[in-house]
């Protein structure tokens, strides 16, 4: 597939298009996402969703990151709307975010007035500074006048989502071998909230398996041990993936709740 850039988004238009997926990804790989996630987004796209990735870099003001990022998408419609999807009417937009874009999606939704027919959220990560920044906890018990925290910090960003969050359609996606993820107060958050249509998923991976990238394992001449791990591997990665992908699609298609103990 033909990954377009367009005012700093990249950007996949398939045949016919059904809907938009606006994917924001995770703070250390969202500022190449049609490379980082290319494998899951290529394949939401065969489907006929119009992917809309927009890179951002991490910084302490997530605030700021949320309004740049929505800036950059809305040059996105804006050429989408003028250029392309001319023909197929008002498509529905759906926010999709991994870790950190969660974050971001969710400061979206609530900081302005935006229209989304439902959002997903991978794994979603809502750590404060000193245990999202590698040395940053070391530095701060060198100097504690060294003390800086997000924008919206944690505990704000939850009560942004409790106070002020608008759609009531969403999918929360927990990962069971994930140890950065934090789904489990956003969903309480949301489930209070919408009980009726918020859906809840544990999958089977972790936290990298939506960036987990298709690779052909080629057997020498002799099929050896190695050779049977690589297969081996390769299946673990095909599998959830599929899953993963199986359950965006079935949900993106007919979103109906389907509520999973966290526990």
């Amino acid at each position: 597939m033909n990954w377009q850039e367009i005012s700093g988004n990249w950007i996949l238009v398939p045949p016919n298009p059904t809907a938009i997926v606006h994917f924001l990804g995770g703070a250390f790989v969202a500022a190449a996402p049609s490379v980082t996630y290319q494998w899951l987004l290529e394949n939401l796209a065969r489907q006929g969703y119009v992917i809309v990735a927009t890179p951002f870099i991490n910084t302490f003001d997530h605030a700021v990151i949320a309004q740049e990022v929505l800036i950059t998408f809305d040059q996105a419609m804006r050429y989408l709307d003028k250029r392309v999807l001319v023909d197929y009417g008002h498509l529905p937009i759906y926010g999709l975010g991994h870790s950190m874009g969660c974050k971001v999606h969710l400061l979206i939704n609530c900081l302005w007035e935006v229209e989304r027919a439902g959002n997903i959220y991978m794994s979603f990560n809502n750590y404060p500074a000193r245990r999202s920044i590698p040395f940053l906890e070391q530095a701060v018990q060198f100097n504690p006048a060294f003390n800086v925290e997000f924008t919206p910090d944690p505990e704000q960003t939850l009560a942004l989502v409790r106070d002020r969050y608008p759609v009531p359609h969403n999918l929360l996606i927990k990962f069971r071998s994930d140890t950065l993820d934090q789904t489990r107060p956003l969903s309480e958050v949301l489930v209070r909230r919408f009980t009726e249509r918020t859906t809840i998923q544990m999958l089977p991976g972790s936290h990298t398996t939506p960036i987990a990238q298709e690779f052909g394992w080629q057997p020498g001449t002799s099929f050896s041990p190695l050779d049977a791990l690589g297969q081996f591997v390769q299946q673990e990665f095909y599998r959830d993936l599929n899953r993963l992908r199986r359950n965006l699609l079935a949900w993106l298609d007919s979103p109906t709740p389907l509520n999973e103990s966290l526990s």
